[in-house]
């Protein structure tokens, strides 16, 4: 594995501090805080007419107060920070992160202006972990473990109900204008996929499925998902990362560690049949991730195996089927784990 030089790890970490900032600075109103049993939610609220609009700014976190008590500050310097994380994104072109394709990144900024991260919208699949090269510190191997020409899109059901706010444009809006069109289904009025003409590329929604897998709404979003079983575990606890385009994207993506032992339950579940190519990149992924994470967060990465293997003996066998076809990755696992 081949780290990133110190330069371009402090600057990577500025520009996702920046980006962080700027989805602060960028919304409209006075911050206030809601309770939901023992959780806080920020949201900003401003007068439209006689009726009040609440827009999600995110959860009570102390880095989201240290934010809010600066938000005039922030607010008066949002140019300065737009000139500052262009320059941060041309250091880290020169310094060799890969940057997002102009394709996806076009898509990913269009989502991020319409708030879908903001609410809770989770990037997945191989485009998350092309940004892990970033979080990680680690130049990404070359080769069919990084390459997918499709967007995935994850959030909690519950959430998106929950959330007293929605994406502005919607997502059917910004899709029309990127030439994507919707993807006839089943369920009539539910749409949760749509395919750009000519490229092909496909943008697609899911959900945490708790037993039966069917399409369910996210309000919040505006569209229809697929609801898939494991689908919580991954996207439990996300972190912001940086899509290098332009002068940066703030998106969120599930932590390093969950996603690398989702792909072991994952690649089993799609061992057979048409999925068979998928399910050997899912381990290749994990492997490279778990391999990363038992060098540099292994206290992490313990904590992840140990949570998914105590959910029960489906989970555990699926990842057993996966690492008896992984021997290098299952032997770093045994001696973290003793």
């Amino acid at each position: 594995m081949t780290p990133l030089s110190s330069i371009a790890t402090s600057a990577y970490t500025d520009l996702v501090r920046l980006l962080k900032d700027d989805a602060l600075s960028g919304v409209d109103g006075t911050p206030t805080l809601k309770k939901r049993g023992a959780r806080g939610y920020w949201y900003a609220a401003r007068r439209v007419g006689t009726d009040m609009q609440f827009t999600y700014i995110g959860e009570d976190t102390a880095e989201t107060r240290v934010r809010i008590d600066r938000i005039e500050d922030l607010r008066a310097t949002a140019k300065d920070r737009q000139a500052e994380r262009s320059r941060l994104v041309r250091l880290l072109r020169a310094e060799g992160l890969t940057p997002t394709d102009r394709a996806t990144g076009s898509i990913l900024s269009a989502m991020a202006t319409a708030g879908t991260f903001r609410l809770g919208g989770t990037l997945v699949g191989t485009n998350a972990f092309r940004l892990y090269e970033g979080e990680l510190g680690l130049r990404l191997p070359l080769g069919g473990m990084a390459n997918t020409g499709d967007i995935d899109i994850a959030q909690f059901e519950k959430l998106s109900v929950a959330l007293q706010d929605q994406v502005d444009p919607g997502l059917a809006a910004t899709f029309s204008a990127l030439k994507f069109d919707p993807v006839p289904g089943l369920a009539k009025g539910r749409t949760w996929r749509w395919a750009q003409g000519g490229s092909g590329q496909l943008v697609e929604f899911l959900t945490p499925a708790f037993g039966e897998e069917t399409l369910r709404d996210l309000p919040a979003l505006g569209v229809g998902a697929q609801a898939l079983n494991y689908l919580n575990f991954l996207i439990a606890e996300p972190i912001h990362a940086a899509a290098i385009y332009r002068s940066g994207i703030l998106v969120q993506v599930p932590r390093p560690e969950r996603y690398a032992i989702h792909k072991l339950i994952i690649a089993d579940r799609r061992r057979d049949g048409p999925g068979r190519v998928k399910s050997a990149k899912d381990r290749e992924q994990a492997a490279f991730l778990i391999a990363a994470l038992a060098e540099d967060r292994p206290d992490d990465l313990i904590a992840a195996h140990a949570a998914a293997r105590d959910v029960g003996p489906r989970w555990r066998e699926h990842m057993d089927r996966s690492l008896a076809r992984m021997p290098e990755t299952r032997a770093i696992l045994a001696a973290l784990e003793g």
